[in-house]
């Protein structure tokens, strides 16, 4: 964008515990559109766990950015930045940021995953409740607004009594790339290999080797389709906890010649993965909050069947069109899934395709940034923002149960 088309007496502060790949793009963006009226205030230094994980950027500190963290005199800037903002997004933070705006009725924005992934139980209950009237409740009445990082966000909170008729579709955006996506299509492994008599299809799962994302799964898959003859090369991506359980089942299930495990690798590694395969798996339950792989396969143009359970699914995945969802924890489903796209070549297209276009024209951060100042500029006028977006980034979320999705 031209410097002369800059919302140039706008000033927006993002504050979150630090900066992330998947929040630089957006802050990127916000620079773009408003220069140096854009802040983003880090509270805390990353953590050794997302550093190992690769969440190590480029740079040490961008120019947009403020480590509140490491002296008195930045922590004073990120304080009088959080009062004098004309609007501020908060996410990993202490309300101590915005408790001074919200006091001078200041637009201010949450920005959450669901609060509620494990739900609500006896041993729990008080802590939730005090929780949730301490950094939510005593606010509504003011100009604060949620964007809910997943879609299971507004019922969660409205379950206390927050954010009712006040929250907003959000997320995480990682780079979106700008694919042709016949070009891209072209470098799946299934097309590379139409000249075979049985084209072979490629099969990825990548992440953390966790109980509550279920890599299992995708090894179950495979034993089933190597017995009923399916042609695939599956590929699972990471380390973790389960990497010795997830080698010892591949051995016992005679899938070494087409399952493999190649390990941990750089993001830039897994999104070349991404661009070969063919069919996505994204097997979490209720625990992953949002989920950016998805955002980055179905970028990547993978046909992706994804768990009903992930915060990021509802949002993105449309059933059908651009992703398959299959009923959490139903392996029959997941299978039922997969094995639709093995035999529906033109449907295994389509749906990449559809996916690639989904992140290029809706879930990205150059139009989350267009919508949010939209959305910003007409609730601080207004008051609200009922029919401003149909669907994607910005527009309205209604409630959403655990169980909205069962298999047929």
């Amino acid at each position: 964008m031209k410097a002369e088309e800059r919302d140039k007496t706008v000033k927006i502060t993002f504050i979150s515990n630090f900066l992330g790949p998947h929040q630089l793009p957006f802050c990127k963006a916000m620079v773009n559109r408003l220069g140096e009226d854009f802040k983003f205030v880090a509270t805390e230094p990353m953590t050794e766990e997302r550093i190992k994980l690769g969440w190590s950027l480029d740079k040490d500190t961008y120019p947009f950015e403020i480590k509140a963290n490491e002296s008195n005199e930045l922590q004073k800037k990120a304080e009088q930045l959080a009062i004098e903002s004309d609007v501020v997004i908060i996410g990993s933070a202490p309300d101590s940021y915005i408790i001074p705006r919200l006091k001078r009725n200041k637009l201010t924005f949450k920005y959450s995953e669901r609060p509620l992934k494990k739900g609500i139980h006896w041993n729990n209950l008080v802590h939730i409740i005090c929780g949730m009237w301490l950094h939510h409740g005593r606010f509504q009445s003011k100009p604060l607004y949620m964007l809910a990082a997943s879609a299971y966000t507004a019922g969660d909170y409205a379950r206390l009594g927050c954010y009712r008729g006040k929250c907003y579709k959000w997320g995480y955006f990682p780079e979106a790339k700008k694919y042709d996506p016949d070009e891209l299509m072209k470098g799946k492994l299934s097309a590379a290999s139409d000249g075979l008599k049985s084209p072979c299809v490629s099969i990825l799962w990548a992440g953390r080797l966790i109980g509550w994302k279920h890599p299992d799964a995708s090894i179950l898959l495979a034993e089933s389709l190597k017995k009923k003859g399916y042609s695939f090369k599956m590929t699972i991506i990471g380390t973790g906890e389960m990497e010795e359980q997830l080698h010892n089942m591949i051995e016992d299930k005679n899938l070494e010649d087409c399952v493999e495990m190649p390990g941990a690798m750089k993001a830039s590694e897994v999104r070349s993965y991404m661009e070969k395969a063919d069919i996505y798996l994204f097997t979490s339950d209720f625990n992953e909050g949002w989920g950016a792989v998805l955002n980055e396969s179905m970028n990547s143009g993978c046909a992706v069947v994804a768990s009903h359970a992930i915060g990021s699914v509802p949002f993105l995945i449309k059933n059908g069109e651009n992703g398959l969802i299959y009923e959490n924890g139903n392996q029959e489903d997941l299978e039922k899934k997969v094995q639709g796209l093995l035999e529906d070549v033109p449907l295994r297209r389509k749906i990449g395709e559809n996916a690639c276009k989904t992140i290029i024209n809706t879930w990205n951060a150059e139009n989350a940034v267009n919508r949010f100042m939209k959305l910003a500029d007409t609730l601080s006028r207004k008051g609200k923002a009922e029919d401003l977006f149909f669907d994607g980034p910005c527009s309205k979320v209604g409630i959403l149960k655990n169980d909205w999705f069962c298999s047929k």
